[in-house]
């Protein structure tokens, strides 16, 4: 059944157009089927509605028709949450057939009079009367808090007061009049007000549809609400749960209830009691706290205060009041905030922080910024020149190249953390020192990080570091002597009345007006606040003889603050209210230069309104230089403000946004890159949206804040999803996906990033040589790590060091080569490895790339490791290791620990190897390195003769790989696990594993480890099985011969001997023993040779 008005298709048998809310009249339902014919024309009768039903302006009271054309300015365009209620009379056509149609007009009139008389009532409006029924709103045109109630008493009363009419209906005619009501709370977007007081709309989501629904579930004389609404009222009507309804449109199924009757007299209060009240406080005790806090501090004992709240239950308040009390004589204090979408914005509260204490405006200059960090230093006595350069770049005057390239990013991250501490000590040695950061469940992990490094070293300094939370939001990296947790209640009802009485200049508070307060406020202090003013604007509050009390006792109070707030706004002058909008698109903090930007208004107009919008108590100034800055009072506030804009307006808004800070930062547009992304990523401006997030992630990239480049490529590539297929669209694409790379690699998300890296496959191949190079480095990179053969990535390496000597892309070049490196030692390409690598590091250490040198000669150990070659390989690790002692970096050190103890463990020196891993497992490694240093230690162990200790390490790390797809890793660890079984006597055990790793490595193309296996088979099967045996061994040194791995091959030979030994071919045996001696000797293995000369005494004897 398509609907004539908005052409919506909705289901035979409704009444409503679900999309629209149109009624469907018998005409529409004709034209559904073509096969039936129509029917005869009905008789001349008067219509169902009379004539003064025909448009809103007919019947609206005069009262409610002012409010509307007062509302109707501030509505159109915005979006609304309201509640929908359609109504029809059931068995309205069978009724209509019975009866004369004068009588059915009348029935009608007399029920459309008690719809009308109750919809008004409870300032509810109809938007369509038509046939047997009504469709109302709720919350619109007329802003309500308690709009959803207002609906359900309505629909209630209307039943109620159509009783008589149907007692009157079943005694004259014989015939049920029921009436039977579909409730819906959502959003709706509000078009234009005409002056008949007739409302456009446009639904959103499902809000109109449900409610139509909703009505065709309903009984006759039965009122149905979805779960939305009655979630909103439970506690004030009694609901019968009807069950979960499978309704059209909607894919899971949809609960509804029955609304039986409305418990009156219910106060808020009573409901929070029955779903369990916290205990109300006030707030002296927590002042109390803060200010003994802020003593121990001064005492250079250190001190953390974590304050715990709901939103708006007044944590900024406290630390307003705390701090206004505080003697702030020789006090530095520093405040930063974190806002909602700044997650993905890597150090801003922490920045903000720093700008604060250097005293920098927005507008500071790159010189003047640098200046101003040189100055401070010096007066702190830290001007060394390093720590200027990197909180320098910490605040975005980018660092010389050669000076990052020294510094790797965990390096660079590390420098700067410690930078940033020693100011913020130092700085409390000249005055006690109370650092702020509000709203720590928005923060960023960056910053979050970095606060839990500050918190750790606080112990003994005048600092009280103050952060303020929600209740759920764990902070897992606190000092427990040094903090304490200060949780806010709501408010007693003692302080709620204290509250009122200062907020009305009042000396009593009525019990009415307290007990509206109390119910719904809940102690909530922004609660007390909104309700109080709300009801001096309206005049629904009065102070009389210096008491407070309710103007009239039908005044209603908002059920929630959110509705308080949307209610608030609804009531501004229309230029007040777009500014305000204007500014909650902006944020949280917003200066008159680019709020004028968005609202194409001239500053001064904007100044004014800004300043009424203060005594209103909506904004307050927050600085004056370079240009007055203005905040919003609540956060929720500019929630609510930006909710209740149009989309479309929103993305206009945004665009704005974005092309103002274009103009104001020119020249220096890396200091709001994150805020540029954030904006156009809103707009439709989808290219600069691209752009900005693709800039924003290098940013973040470059502090070493992987997690916030992440989210900035993620929004770039999501982005791009939705735009046309041009070239500058492919390149962006490509872009995204090459440069998030590295992101992902530090992170461990190497499969994941070879999958994207695989869906731009195509796009890479027509591309320019730089962005081809680039891709097939890093496919060819993570191929090899996620189980390619070998040749996959050699291929892929190979055509991007083609690609970067066409070009003369030399870094280019040596990155492939360092991955080439790697890829030959999982080959068994050995000799390549090693010259492949001697170049790529040639190449890094040249120019003082620490991080890529160090990794290329993690590969050269690698390969001199497989080799024998055990002294190169030590001297690849002491460089390894002496880099990252040098630069102090975590990781280069950890590596270089464990890798210099494989090569120990390996050459035969488990006691030296064992005790280079414990000190890497020292240093709290990421995941990888510790795993792969409990698997080092357990094999070294094993070696030792602690089979069963080394045995469960290896067992455990094991199954830790298993979880991964590190598969070469996996089998390096499974070999290890296999020699120990063997060493402890598990000789099947060794061999399942072994097996295993074999075929694993045939398949992949491990050569090397496939080799290694093969001679563990057969030191497996032994004398006791020589046929299987000897080919297994055969193949192993077949294998290790070609590969190269002289060390796997003396040890082959030395099975080899035992196993001839065993047969009784003694000179056979020791031609084999003499060969494996002299490589063992030519190598430096330690283990090796005692079993080889044992087997050779045995013989001589």
């Amino acid at each position: 059944m398509q609907c004539p008005a908005c052409r919506h298709e909705n289901s035979d048998g409704q009444k409503f157009c679900g999309e629209c809310g149109a009624r469907l009249t018998p005409a529409t339902l004709g034209t559904t089927t073509a096969a039936t014919p129509p029917a005869p024309a009905p008789p001349s009768r008067p219509p169902a509605v009379s004539d003064r039903f025909a448009s809103p302006a007919a019947y609206t009271p005069k009262h409610l028709a002012e409010k509307i054309l007062t509302s109707k300015g501030a509505l159109e365009g915005e979006r609304k949450r309201v509640t929908v209620m359609f109504s029809d009379v059931s068995g309205f056509t069978a009724m209509s057939e019975r009866l004369d149609p004068e009588e059915v007009h009348a029935i009608m009139d007399r029920a459309f009079e008690v719809i009308l008389r109750e919809v008004h009532r409870y300032e509810g409006t109809i938007n369509q009367f038509l046939g047997d029924g009504v469709m109302a709103l709720f919350g619109a045109p007329i802003a309500h808090e308690d709009h959803a109630h207002r609906a359900l008493s309505a629909a209630l009363a209307i039943q109620r007061e159509l009783e008589p009419l149907a007692d009157d209906v079943r005694r004259m005619h014989g015939v049920e009049f029921r009436m039977r009501m579909g409730i819906n709370t959502g959003l709706v977007v509000v078009g234009a007000i005409g002056k008949d007081l007739r409302m456009d709309y446009t639904a959103v989501g499902d809000t109109v549809n449900l409610a139509a629904r909703l009505l065709g579930l309903a009984k006759p004389g039965q009122v149905v609400v979805s779960g939305r609404t009655q979630h909103l009222r439970d506690g004030f009507f009694v609901f019968e749960d009807l069950g979960a309804f499978q309704v059209k449109g909607k894919v899971e199924p949809v609960r509804a209830y029955a609304v039986i009757s409305e418990i009156t007299g219910r106060t808020r209060l009573e409901v929070s009691k029955e779903r369990g009240l916290t205990p109300l406080v006030g707030r002296y005790r927590e002042l109390q706290s803060l200010a003994d806090m802020h003593r121990r501090a001064a005492d250079r004992q250190g001190a953390i205060a974590l304050v715990v709240g709901d939103p708006g239950v007044g944590k900024s308040r406290l630390l307003y009041e705390f701090l206004r009390r505080l003697d702030s004589a020789g006090v530095l204090e520093l405040e930063a905030t974190c806002v909602s979408y700044s997650r993905s914005m890597a150090y801003r509260p922490i920045v903000e922080l720093l700008r604060r204490y250097l005293g920098l405006s927005d507008g500071s200059t790159h010189e003047e910024l640098r200046s101003r960090v040189a100055e401070q230093l010096r007066f702190l006595g830290l001007e060394e020149e390093e720590r200027c350069v990197l909180l320098a770049h910490f605040l975005g005057v980018s660092a010389p190249q050669e000076f990052l390239n020294r510094l790797p990013g965990p390096q660079l991250k590390e420098r700067t953390f410690g930078a940033l501490r020693e100011v913020i000590l130092r700085a409390s040695e000249t005055a006690p020192l109370i650092l702020i950061v509000e709203n720590l469940h928005w923060v960023d992990t960056a910053s979050e990080e970095f606060l839990a490094h500050l918190a750790g070293g606080l112990s003994g300094h005048r600092v009280l570091l103050v952060l303020t939370t929600r209740p759920g939001w764990a902070v897992s990296w606190l000092v427990p002597p040094l903090t304490e947790t200060i949780s806010l209640e709501g408010l007693g009802a003692g302080d709620v009345r204290g509250m009122v009485r200062t907020l009305l200049a009042a000396e009593e508070v009525s019990e009415q007006l307290f007990k509206i307060l109390a119910d719904k406020s809940e102690g909530n202090p922004l609660y007390v606040e909104e309700i109080l003013r709300q009801l001096q604007e309206t005049g629904g509050v009065v102070v009389e003889d210096s008491e407070a009390r309710l103007r009239s006792a039908d005044v209603t109070v908002p059920a929630t603050i959110h509705d308080i707030i949307a209610a608030r706004v609804d009531r501004l002058a229309e230029p007040l209210k777009q500014t305000l909008q204007g500014a909650a698109v902006v944020g949280r903090r917003f200066g008159i230069s680019l709020l004028s930007r968005i609202l194409e208004v001239a500053p001064d107009p904007v100044a004014g309104h800004l300043r009424e919008l203060h005594g209103l108590d909506f904004v307050f100034p927050s600085a004056q230089e370079p240009e007055p800055m203005y905040s919003f009072k609540h956060a929720l506030t500019q929630d609510v403000v930006y909710a209740g804009v149009l989309e479309r307006r929103r993305r206009q808004h945004h665009a704005a946004a974005g092309h103002g800070l274009e103009e104001l930062y020119a020249g220096r547009i890396d200091d709001v890159v994150e805020f540029l992304a954030y904006h156009f990523g809103r707009s439709a401006e989808a290219e600069k949206a691209v752009d900005y997030a693709i800039l924003a992630a290098t940013k973040a990239q470059r502090r070493w804040a992987n997690t916030e480049a992440l989210a900035f490529f993620d929004d770039a590539l999501k982005r791009l999803e939705g735009m046309p297929d041009t070239e500058s669209n492919r390149q962006r694409r490509i872009d995204a996906v090459v440069k998030q790379a590295e992101v992902m690699f530090a992170l461990g998300r190497h499969a994941e990033q070879v999958k994207a890296l695989e869906a731009i496959r195509a796009l890479t191949v027509d591309a320019d040589p730089q962005r081809r190079a680039a891709w097939l480095c890093w496919t060819g990179f993570l191929h090899s790590l996620t189980g390619a053969r070998p040749e996959v990535p050699i291929a892929y390496c190979t055509e991007a060091i083609a690609l970067a000597d066409l070009v003369g892309l030399d870094d280019m070049r040596a990155f492939a080569e360092c991955c080439l490196t790697h890829v030959y030692v999982v080959a068994g390409k050995l000799e390549e490895a090693l010259q492949t690598g001697e170049r790529a590091l040639a190449f890094f250490a040249a120019r003082g790339n620490i991080w890529w040198a160090c990794r290329t000669l993690w590969g050269l150990s690698m390969a001199c490791n497989a080799i024998g070659e055990w002294e190169r390989s030590l001297g690849y690790c002491r460089r390894g290791l002496e880099h990252g002692q040098e630069v102090n970096d975590l990781r280069l050190k950890v590596v270089g620990l464990w890798r210099t103890g494989s090569t120990h463990i390996l050459r035969g020196d488990a006691e030296t190897g064992v005790r280079y891993c414990d000190q890497a497992l020292a240093l709290s490694p990421i995941p990888f390195d510790a795993a792969t240093a409990r698997a080092l230690k357990g094999f070294g162990l094993a070696k030792a003769g602690k089979t069963e200790e080394g045995i469960a390490l290896l067992e455990g790390v094991a199954a830790w790989l298993d979880q991964q797809q590190l598969p070469y890793t996996r089998s390096v660890v499974g070999l290890d696990l296999a020699e120990s079984y063997l060493r402890h006597g598990a000789r099947a055990r060794a061999c399942t594993v072994a097996e295993t790793v074999r075929s694993a490595s045939h398949e992949l193309g491990y050569r090397h480890l496939e080799g290694w296996a093969e001679r563990l088979l057969g030191e497996c099967a032994g004398p006791e099985a020589p046929t299987i045996a000897a080919a297994h061994l055969t193949r192993a040194a077949e294998i290790l011969e070609t590969a190269g791995a002289r060390n796997e091959l003396a040890k082959t030979l030395v099975a080899q001997a035992a196993l001839k030994t065993a047969a009784g071919d003694s000179p056979g045996a020791r031609g084999l023993l003499e060969r494996a001696l002299t490589t063992f000797d030519a190598l430096g293995t330690l283990d090796g040779p005692d079993r080889a000369r044992t087997l050779l005494a045995e013989l001589a004897g």
